[in-house]
């Protein structure tokens, strides 16, 4: 089939129908997501394994655990800025490769290791957040845009579903491999880094915008099934300015809506998650076991929640969807805090709108995820997205603190829940939530349906000249 079409390179890329090269992408970045977050999860099983036989005292497990979270942090921001610079795939391949390394290499640590532990899963970390700002830009930067609304951000469920092949690896691997051939398995991810330097080509609108002309068009070429003298001809190479994280506070309102948004949506989230199966024990006064089983209802939610709002934003755009989840947010977890002790057919309704609460929380995240690179132009979007996972990792840390200082726990190291401070931390994360909806409604900005900003200044530059081609698709 033939058709012609007024195209840059830019435009021939976008117009082009979504073929093997972009479902290969696809495929190997969602698996990459699912084994980054497999490895990030399951020291949670080593933990609780080396705690007893290593002798762990609690803050020694908390910084084995925390390590991680801590590396994500300071991988986001660096990691981002490499990807602006060097090409979102070059990215992908090297942090996938850190993560793998340092999951795997924890396998031959001696026993009561507990130090060199804590930095592998620092570098596990480092490495999870390279790969994931760089899997998230290159899937929307990649996408067409009138299909980009809609896929862009299904990868983002793979995080969930990498912590369900956590737990079931652990189910099975522990009493057959035990912890170490558990650890061992952690050297996955770099088989996507391997797949990624064959099958995956780098982003053409990062080429574009950063010069590379000549090399847009030969990726171009072997997209569109088109000879690459039928496209626009090669312009002298552009040297791009140099990549600075300051560049970020061009736009303050983008910047703090980055901010705000992440950390709100994260508190949350991670607020529920990890203080949720405690205050729910203390509540029903069952055990930690049985307040999991009430938690499985929870987690299952917030997966429908994932696919639901990756849908959503083709019907009310992204801006509205981002209003929707941070109000839903907040009403569902205050409604949580007030109902905390009523039951409704024996179900505890504490357990209900918690649970309706993410579809909110957890769903959330797959329109603000695209949407965070969406809002940045192209030069800057893997610093933009970097910028939201630290503050996302901010977030990590503060939710379940705040509820630890709301409790009036004065060991920090070792809170514990009280029924009196269930009403006023819920209602904590419910006022995350409307930071949220706040954010959206004030500083948001309708991005689904439009073209991405290459963010290459006012002047066009003569590779971006418009000319008639045509495109030959099988």
């Amino acid at each position: 089939m033939s058709a012609t079409v007024h195209a840059d390179l830019v435009s021939a890329f976008d117009e082009a129908p979504l073929g093997r090269a972009y479902w290969t992408m696809f495929v190997l970045v969602s698996l990459g997501l699912v084994l980054e977050f497999f490895d990030f999860y399951i020291a949670g099983f080593l933990v609780a394994v080396l705690a007893p036989q290593w002798h762990l005292t609690y803050l020694e497990s908390s910084l084995m655990l925390m390590s991680a979270g801590l590396g994500a942090i300071a991988g986001a921001l660096s990691w981002g800025m490499l990807s602006d610079a060097w090409g979102r795939k070059t990215l992908i391949v090297l942090a996938t490769f850190i993560s793998a390394i340092c999951a795997g290499s924890v396998a031959l640590l001696p026993n009561n290791a507990w130090v060199p532990f804590a930095v592998l899963r620092f570098g596990v970390g480092f490495g999870l957040a390279g790969a994931a700002t760089a899997m998230t830009v290159l899937v929307v930067e990649f996408t067409p845009t009138k299909w980009r609304t809609m896929l862009a951000g299904l990868p983002t469920v793979a995080a969930t579903v990498g912590t369900l092949v956590a737990s079931a690896s652990a189910a099975i691997l522990l009493s057959l491999l035990g912890w170490r051939g558990l650890a061992a398995a952690g050297v996955a991810p770099a088989v996507v880094g391997v797949l990624t330097i064959f099958l995956v080509p780098d982003s053409v609108r990062w080429l574009v915008a950063n010069g590379r002309t000549e090399q847009a068009r030969r990726v171009v070429a072997r997209l569109v099934g088109e000879n690459a003298s039928r496209l626009p001809p090669p312009q002298a190479e552009v040297a791009p300015p140099p990549v600075r994280l300051r560049e970020l506070y061009a736009d303050p309102v983008r910047f703090w809506f980055t901010v705000v948004a992440w950390i709100g949506i994260s508190t949350a989230n991670y607020g529920v998650y990890l203080w949720g199966p405690s205050i729910v024990a203390m509540l029903l006064t069952v055990s930690v076991s049985e307040a999991a089983h009430w938690f499985v209802w929870v987690a299952a939610t917030g997966v429908c929640g994932k696919i639901g709002f990756s849908f959503m934003p083709m019907w009310l755009g992204r801006r509205r969807t981002g209003e929707l989840s941070g109000y839903g947010i907040a009403i569902m977890l205050a409604l949580a805090g007030v109902f905390r002790d009523s039951t409704w057919n024996g179900v505890p309704l504490f357990i209900v709108f918690i649970a309706a609460g993410a579809l909110f929380f957890d769903g959330g995240y797959c329109n603000l995820s695209p949407y965070t690179v969406e809002i940045f132009p192209v030069r800057q979007a893997a610093r933009g997205y970097g910028l939201g996972q630290a503050s996302n990792g901010i977030g990590k840390i503060l939710g379940p603190l705040c509820l630890a200082v709301i409790a009036g726990a004065n060991n920090l190291v070792s809170p514990k829940a009280t029924s009196g401070a269930v009403l006023p931390a819920f209602l904590f994360l419910g006022f995350c939530g409307l930071a949220l909806g706040i954010s959206f409604t004030l500083a948001g900005r309708e991005t689904h349906g439009k073209p991405l900003d290459l963010g290459i200044g006012s002047t066009r530059r003569p590779e971006l000249a418009v000319q008639t081609v045509r495109v030959t698709t099988n």
